[in-house]
């Protein structure tokens, strides 16, 4: 089974709920918003922060990808 159909696979609702909750704690504001904006204004220096980014942005991004793969397949 190759990555695709391995991300293809995860079940849109575990990928919703991995966002809503990983994705948006602490949820006063959502840790991915105050990271991308440290991002954004030069302020994600340590480590930590980018650990915080991508920890905090991966659901996001697996999000992201099922959808571009979705997309793709049903265009073909």
């Amino acid at each position: 089974m190759s990555l695709t159909d391995s991300i293809a696979s995860i079940p849109w609702p575990m990928v919703g709920l991995a966002c809503l909750t990983l994705g948006l704690a602490p949820f006063t504001p959502p840790h991915i918003v105050e990271k991308l904006g440290m991002l954004f204004n030069g302020k994600l220096v340590k480590p930590i922060d980018w650990f915080d980014l991508f920890f905090h942005g991966a659901p996001w991004g697996l999000a992201i990808v099922k959808a571009a793969l979705m997309a793709t397949r049903a265009a073909a």
